[in-house]
């Protein structure tokens, strides 16, 4: 499958403000959960309008761009793993499409599979690496209120994201005639 040349010129134009807002990140330290999610976001628009394989490349030159280009080496690192939480989302929803479950089902196991994903990450990264999140000691306390705020937090961005895909991009598409 090509893509025609709106969508890769749209492509492109995507990833210049995705890596953007990555840099900025790194330079507007005031904003950089929202730059970084915003960034990623832009992984989930290219996923939607020109499918899983080239949404996945789409992925991998943000990261390599972002690497190139942005200051602050760990808000890549960042990204990435925003970015990524978005690819297996889109991947697991599509191939959950083909299953002939009632939606309450299927939705009930996307949630499953997200949780998992985000904790696989997430978990061992607070555990082995905890003072990429505190700088001070990790007692069991503190790694139990982490998790906790973890979860929290992946609820609050995959709802945003959902927002984001549903009202607002929903309207920015119509305009564009993608």
């Amino acid at each position: 499958m090509f893509l025609n040349a709106k969508k890769l010129s749209f492509l492109g134009l995507l990833l210049a403000c995705a890596v953007l807002m990555v840099i900025l990140s790194g330079l507007l330290e005031f904003n950089t959960l929202f730059l970084l999610a915003g960034a990623s976001f832009g992984v989930g628009i290219a996923i939607r309008e020109c499918g899983l394989r080239f949404g996945f490349g789409f992925y991998i030159a943000s990261i390599f761009l972002s690497f190139f280009l942005a200051p602050n080496k760990f808000y890549c690192i960042t990204f990435a793993a925003m970015g990524f939480y978005l690819v297996a989302a889109e991947f697991i929803y599509h191939k959950l499409s083909y299953v002939k479950w009632d939606m309450g089902k299927r939705l009930l196991i996307l949630w499953v599979i997200k949780f998992l994903i985000f904790n696989i990450m997430f978990i061992p990264t607070l555990i082995f690496l905890p003072k990429l999140f505190y700088q001070g000691e990790m007692n069991t306390l503190l790694l139990a209120a982490s998790i906790f705020i973890g979860q929290i937090s992946l609820l609050v961005y995959d709802k945003a994201y959902s927002y984001f895909q549903k009202f607002i991009w929903g309207k920015i598409r119509g305009k564009l005639h993608l």
